[in-house]
């Protein structure tokens, strides 16, 4: 991670760090480096959506226009859940995409994340090559006069409305769920936030009976006592209606949290227990391997064994995981906060499309999901975050690392620890393992108060 880009693209406070003049700024960069001077992709348009923050009309003028300066036409998709801009990126033969959100994060945030022509986010080099072009930490340069190509008259791009094109990835959706949903009863929350439209309507197309929550967004709801990082409202709703499985979705629709007929949380550790196991029945799991994250519950390891299927460690993030994936020639990697990757499918985590899997799954074993989601034996695991003002001060605290050593000493071989600053909030998230539940919350617990003392 560079100075501006994190874990998954530029975030900050909408109209104060994330200025429409750094969205201009993003937007002539981007174009310099994913389409320089090459003629044969100067011509190809730029997709460009957005979730239903309040300020995303605000950033996507501002970025539109900094990329038709640099001479290319953007397409603009509207409201559209983050892997459909992926998604249209590769199929609609884009120079590259761009999605304006900041996931699960609060209304006043707002984030930029850039996918290449085959879909696939940024390298971290790629995005250094981005930075570097815009300037140095608190001094970026918004002169007229840069060296970054600035066509005149028929030499500008256009912009267009292509908001139509949302239609086309959600016939893609359907086509993924391999048949009718019908007899099925789901409750869909969607965070107020960017599935707010299209979720319900595929899930209803293909025949299942849908209660939704959360499609009412007013520019400042989104994420707000919902979705898949408040997920109690959907989990009543599930027990109130009597469903079959429930769907929550974050504010950019790349992860969900799911929840089987009783109302318990399904969340990513169970859908790949789930999934991988259906495809490696299938013959359909390659190399018969998983990609998931050091944060993964290690009863997602137990229950692969069983089908000999190996977990594939990576670091934090999804885009770690898909590395992982393209180097091992993976089809099946994600996190256990929902973010899940079928790379049969599409080149980065879908929400709507990870859901229709574990009902397709449902419909073809005719199990329940609490029956398939017991596969997975659940090791205790206590996770937290502690705000902190600067999160770069973590590594440099001596009384911190002090007490992270002494509290994983005292755990020995039968716990773990992870402690780590978010790549995309201000806060330090701490994630203690092991069989002895109160030995691990008490490490979590005094690692948290030494945190909050020292940096909050």
């Amino acid at each position: 991670m560079g100075w501006l880009f994190g874990t998954d693209g530029v975030r900050g406070v909408a109209n104060d760090g994330l200025t429409p003049e750094l969205a201009f700024r993003l937007g002539r960069c981007a174009a310099a480096v994913l389409v320089g001077d090459d003629p044969g992709r100067r011509g190809l348009p730029v997709i460009l959506g957005r979730d239903t923050r309040r300020s995303g009309d605000l950033l996507e003028a501002a970025l539109a226009a900094g990329v038709a300066s640099a001479g290319l036409d953007v397409l603009r998709v509207g409201v559209i859940p983050t892997p459909g801009v992926a998604y249209l990126t590769r199929t609609q033969g884009a120079a590259f995409g761009v999605m304006i959100s900041a996931s699960h994060n609060p209304a006043e945030d707002n984030g930029i994340k850039f996918f290449s022509a085959a879909g696939y986010k940024l390298p971290d080099e790629i995005e250094a090559r981005i930075e570097s072009l815009i300037g140095e930490p608190g001094r970026v340069s918004f002169a007229p006069d840069d060296s970054l190509p600035r066509p005149v008259a028929g030499g500008v791009g256009r912009i267009y409305n292509g908001e139509d094109r949302a239609e086309d990835y959600g016939r893609f959706l359907e086509e993924t769920a391999g048949g009718s949903l019908e007899g099925l009863h789901v409750v869909v929350d969607c965070a107020h936030g960017a599935a707010y439209r299209l979720a319900p309507q595929v899930l209803r197309r293909l025949g299942a009976n849908v209660h939704v929550l959360g499609d009412s967004p007013d520019g400042m709801n989104i994420n707000v006592g919902c979705g898949s990082t408040n997920p109690g409202l959907m989990q009543a709703a599930v027990r109130e209606y009597g469903a079959d499985a429930g769907l929550a979705y974050d504010g950019d629709a790349d992860r969900v949290i799911m929840a089987d007929g009783n109302g318990s949380l399904v969340d990513g550790d169970a859908i790949l227990t789930i999934c991988g196991r259906h495809l490696a029945a299938q013959g359909r799991l390659r190399n018969r391997a998983v990609a998931a994250t050091v944060y993964s519950n290690l009863g997602l390891k137990l229950a692969l064994q069983e089908d000999g299927i190996e977990v594939l460690e990576t670091a934090p993030g999804d885009r770690y995981v898909l590395e992982a994936m393209l180097e091992r020639g993976l089809v099946l990697g994600g996190e256990q906060s929902g973010h899940v990757i079928f790379l049969e499918h599409n080149t980065t985590g879908d929400g709507i499309l990870t859901g229709l899997q574990v009902l397709k799954v449902m419909r073809e074993t005719g199990r329940s999901l609490a029956d398939l989601a017991g596969q997975m034996p659940r090791v205790p695991q206590i996770l937290t975050k502690v705000a902190v003002r600067d999160k770069r001060a973590f590594a440099h605290n001596e009384r911190v690392q002090e007490v992270i050593r002494e509290a994983q000493a005292e755990l020995g071989a039968a716990g773990r620890l992870l402690v780590r600053p978010s790549g995309t909030e201000p806060v330090i998230r701490i994630m203690g393992e092991g069989m002895d539940d109160a030995r691990v919350r008490a490490a979590v617990e005094r690692i948290a108060s030494v945190i909050e003392a020292e940096l909050g």
